[in-house]
């Protein structure tokens, strides 16, 4: 029965997804922020277009492809690298393509609708994060001269493409899930799916030393772990949460410590003594370009001294104790508080978790708060693509 349910087709996940907006990869990053600050998407592709010369590359998709996507995470971490921080203006008329420069090749495919879903699973497993689809046109009979006017945001190749990702086929396969009975009920522990490979930092260690590990959390769809000297797992930065802020989180990340960068982008917004804290520290590490790229207020006059040779930071908040210092409120969920399971969770309620979150992994926690890996969605659609293979 479960083998029947996937020959479903691609094109029937893709039912009221929105087009996807674009870029053309000739364009600026300042391009792509304005893109983002002005889209209800939190990611917008990037293609390649050539209407006049018929390379061989292109030609595979007809005159247009889907080079890669970006989201405003990209242009955070590009804007702090040291090349760039002392003149963001400068870096923001860079082009967009030095975004993707170094993203993993297959990161993002094109499907056919009539692709089956064994086929997408197929290729998340191979890599690939998101999967570009077409879509039912909705403006067929439109004029020549409308068709292009609206060419250069949604339409290529005379159709318009949506997102698939791993999200929309795992609510697929929950949707249906007592056709795969007993493994949902199993534990994560007994189906051998924890990682215990995952990306990490310490509290006060600097959070510029991560804009690796937030790069590659973003291209993996996972997130960085905050951890204490004990290894236990405080909360997390998380690349989805970042993708809701704008520009300006690069100052923060460049002078802040990893526990006080997960308050900055903490619900409500930062605490003015933090703000306080990013532009002390920009103004002695003369940033002064970050100050007035961002326009970020700067009526503070507050002497604080240079902690920029040291391995971690002093935290604006180190007088408050620990328990005070790392508590969970349970008036409301902090976007930096990080979801667990334990390995003794089934994997449905995994599943579940992580949908109600609307995020593509789970940490995996022992009781007294070490972590001990991460589960993620290609983990899981791992074990029903291998339970497919055991029914033939």
């Amino acid at each position: 029965m479960a083998a029947g349910l996937l020959v479903h087709e691609v094109a029937d996940l893709c039912l009221g997804k929105p087009p996807l907006k674009s870029l053309s990869v000739s364009a600026t990053i300042a391009d792509a922020l304005a893109t983002l600050k002005t889209s209800d998407d939190n990611y917008i592709s990037v293609w390649i277009c050539d209407h006049s010369n018929k390379n061989s590359f292109i030609a595979k998709n007809g005159d247009c492809i889907c080079i890669g996507k970006i989201c405003m995470v990209d242009i955070i971490c590009y804007l702090c690298k040291e090349e760039n921080i002392s003149s963001p203006s400068l870096a923001l008329n860079s082009s967009v393509s030095a975004l993707l420069s170094k993203a993993p090749s297959g990161l993002v495919r094109h499907v056919e609708p009539s692709s089956s879903i064994v086929e997408v699973i197929d290729l998340i497993l191979q890599g690939a994060q998101n999967l570009v689809v077409p879509i039912k046109s909705r403006i067929i009979g439109t004029s020549k001269r409308k068709l292009l006017q609206k060419s250069s945001s949604t339409i290529h190749n005379g159709r318009e493409f949506c997102w698939l990702t791993q999200e929309d086929v795992i609510r697929f396969l929950l949707n249906s899930i007592g056709l795969f009975s007993p493994i949902p009920a199993l534990s994560i522990q007994s189906l051998g799916i924890i990682s215990p490979e995952f990306l990490s930092i310490k509290y006060h260690s600097r959070a510029s030393s991560a804009i690796g590990a937030i790069s590659e959390s973003l291209a993996n769809q996972t997130s960085l772990a905050v951890v204490d000297d004990d290894g236990s797992l405080i909360g997390e930065i998380s690349p989805s949460i970042l993708a809701c802020h704008d520009e300006t989180v690069a100052a923060a990340i460049t002078t802040l410590s990893a526990g006080d960068l997960m308050a900055y982008i903490d619900c409500g917004g930062p605490p003015e003594d933090i703000i306080r804290v990013v532009i002390a520290r920009l103004k002695e590490r003369n940033l002064q370009g970050m100050l007035e790229e961002f326009m970020i207020d700067d009526s503070s006059n507050i002497p604080f001294n240079s902690s920029s040779d040291d391995e971690e930071f002093p935290s604006p908040t180190s007088t408050l104790s620990r328990s005070r210092r790392y508590i969970r409120s349970s008036s409301y969920i902090r976007k930096s508080e990080a979801i667990v399971c334990h390995p003794g969770s089934s994997l449905i309620a995994v599943m579940i978790q992580a949908i109600a979150r609307r995020v593509n992994y789970v940490w995996v926690i022992e009781e007294d708060g070490s972590v001990v890996g991460i589960v993620t969605f290609s983990n899981i659609l791992q074990v029903f693509r291998e339970h497919l293979d055991s029914m033939v």
